[in-house]
């Protein structure tokens, strides 16, 4: 399977090797006068104590992880060309059989985590005017399709392409298709999963426009992974300073039903999400709401990670969008940027769901409680390495899946070009 992985990275790899020797038409000289260049350090702990688990008592791994990360600009002419290529692997320092689901390492069949795992992601691209299409691997980032950067050791890629144009002031136009995923504990690309059932074919369509000196944005999403969901995006967000204070929100609504043949049956679902922020100098204030509505969870590719950007109460532990599920998140972030320890950094926030349809004679409730300190160095040879430590506790009543948690994240980015 390896091997087979190789070869196709290899063809790849041979696709692009003509970029490097453009004619006169098309000049070279911004392919490499603007490209970026970087290696990135990632070591990772995670000790996961379950409360209520018979079969395992905690997961637990720590692992080194080296990412490489190239971009060339674009060549010159009426069409510029270039690649991006991401180099990742990640080694096990520490994880035994019996203590893997962190998501940290691949898992044998005898339940021993792999001792390292690795890929390579390469994609081209393409820029004429402001359009640029890019076709390959990677992260997309999208309200549609979260693929996770930073919750692990490595993050998660999908293979596909993409068009985006910004050719309109403010509007900005942008479509695509993925076909497959490798997920951040794995080195394999697979099909892409979703409520127990897999898909080759994920769609979207969507316009974002800008105003109010960019303070404003609404943006329309339509997605479609074949023959398991169709949804649809609203997103309006908006930040506006009062005084001193700067207060910002971002409103969603997601609609999704059926696609296809319905592999995974009949689904609807209607999910509403409200995050709102005060910041005022160090200091930020956040309240988070989600309402979700039908007979089916939210509707997403699943990416393994809780985390994601779109959803208000999404967090490192869960992700609250359980059918029925409601909740409210309370949080506040400091970060010091001038005082007493420029670069140290605290979060705290507090989720609390309840309504879910689990099937129970009664409504499902969970909470999470998450905190976060942390330090980035301001200056010397350790500029920008960052310390941080994670301490979560999750509790629920529908599962057998309460925890309390311990990550130890230390990240260095060094610049190569």
């Amino acid at each position: 399977m390896k091997q087979g992985r190789q070869l196709r990275q290899l063809k790849t790899l041979s696709c692009f090797i003509p970029l490097l020797g453009m004619s006169s038409h098309a000049s070279a000289e911004g392919f490499v006068e603007d490209a970026e260049a970087r290696l990135s350090l990632r070591n990772y702990f995670i000790n996961r104590d379950f409360v209520h688990n018979p079969d395992q008592s905690k997961a637990q791994a720590w692992t080194q992880a080296f990412m490489f990360d190239a971009s060339s600009g674009f060549t010159q002419g009426v069409v510029g060309f270039g690649v991006d290529v991401r180099g990742l692997f990640a080694v096990k320092l520490d994880g035994g059989r019996g203590t893997g689901g962190t998501d940290l390492l691949p898992i044998h069949d005898d339940g021993r985590q792999a001792d390292d795992f690795g890929r390579l992601a390469v994609a081209a691209k393409a820029r004429i005017s402001d359009t640029e299409f890019k076709a390959g691997e990677w992260v997309p980032q999208i309200p549609v399709l979260y693929a996770d950067e930073y919750g692990r050791s490595l993050p998660q890629t999908f293979k596909g392409a993409q068009v985006t144009s910004k050719e309109l002031d403010g509007l900005t136009l942008m479509g695509g298709q993925f076909t497959q995923t490798s997920q951040r504990d794995d080195a394999s690309m697979e099909d892409m999963p979703a409520f127990g059932v897999t898909s080759d074919q994920f769609s979207f369509a969507a316009g974002e426009y800008s105003f109010n000196q960019d303070r404003s944005l609404i943006g329309l999403w339509h997605a479609e992974l074949k023959d398991i969901y169709s949804q649809e995006y609203v997103q309006y967000k908006h930040s506006q300073e009062v005084g001193a204070w700067t207060l910002s929100s971002s409103l969603g609504w997601y609609t999704g039903r059926e696609d296809g043949s319905a592999k995974a049956g009949d689904l609807k679902n209607n999910t509403y999400s409200g995050f709102f922020s005060a910041n005022l100098g160090q200091h930020t204030f956040y309240l988070g709401l989600q309402k979700v509505d039908g007979k089916s969870d939210w509707m997403n590719v699943d990416v393994t990670s809780s985390e994601g950007q779109y959803l208000a109460n999404h967090t490192y532990s869960s992700k609250f969008d359980a059918a029925g599920e409601r909740s409210v998140q309370l949080r506040y972030d400091y970060y010091c940027r001038e005082g007493w320890v420029p670069g140290a950094f605290f979060m705290g926030r507090y989720v609390k769901g309840d309504g879910v349809n689990a099937g129970l004679d009664s409504d499902g409730e969970e909470w999470v409680r998450e905190l976060e300190v942390g330090y980035m160095f301001q200056s010397g040879p350790l500029k920008d390495l960052a310390v941080r430590w994670r301490n979560n506790t999750v509790r629920r009543d529908w599962m057998d899946y309460d925890f309390n948690e311990n990550r130890i994240i230390v990240t260095y980015p060094l610049s190569l070009l």
